[in-house]
């Protein structure tokens, strides 16, 4: 079964982009950072997405987020979902905070529970099938809307959203050029998928995984 190995975001600042990582998110390894300036406008398709257990999290890290430069793209609330706020870190990329719980049963636990990445998609069938073709494992679809892939070891799990409905879910408008600045390591091989995100060839990693906090 083919898995994420790494998530590389092109950032025209690493050293900036590292430091804002550890200190807002508490992330250090398990994001690559890499020196870009390849042009890019708008919304690049994509999120990353921080699953934590209670609201307080989500307030926590989103608070920590602004205090390290992020934009407010949408603030923390309740939804029909739970709760989770959107922020833009400062070499662009978009970040998701969200709980399934609406009410705290106790205080911030600084605990990060899972990381998702989800790519913007303008044909689900294709890219679905497409990515069932290079190996990985469909875990849940919910027909043209969304598909998430089966993880196994990887700190990732994968998922597809359509691109427009990611867009408005976190609070962008869905028009965009240039490069997605994301690179994505796998032992699937080096490809490019039906919407441009680019795969490069990882050798898998053995023993096991970190937690991711």
């Amino acid at each position: 079964m083919a898995i994420i190995e790494s998530v590389t975001l092109d950032v025209a600042d690493t050293a900036a982009a590292r430091s804002f990582y550890a200190s807002a998110f508490g992330l250090d390894s398990q994001i690559r950072l890499r020196a870009s300036e390849a042009p890019s406008t708008g919304f690049r398709g994509f999120t990353l997405a921080l699953t934590v257990s209670r609201p307080a999290d989500v307030d926590s890290l989103v608070d920590a987020a602004l205090a390290g430069g992020a934009t407010s793209l949408k603030p923390a609330a309740k939804s029909l979902w739970g709760y989770g706020g959107v922020v833009q870190a400062p070499d662009g990329t978009a970040w998701k905070v969200a709980t399934s719980a609406k009410k705290d049963s106790g205080p911030a636990t600084g605990k990060i529970d899972e990381m998702v990445l989800l790519l913007g998609v303008e044909d689900m069938a294709a890219s679905k099938r497409f990515y069932v073709d290079q190996g990985l494992s469909v875990a849940k679809s919910f027909g043209r809307m969304y598909c998430e892939f089966d993880s196994g070891s990887s700190a990732f799990k994968l998922a597809l959203y359509r691109r427009r409905a990611l867009a408005n879910d976190l609070g962008l408008s869905p028009d965009g050029t240039g490069s997605h600045r994301l690179a994505i390591g796998g032992d699937a091989g080096t490809f490019t998928d039906p919407d441009g995100f680019a795969w490069e060839a990882v050798a898998q990693e053995a023993g096991p995984r970190e937690p991711v906090r």
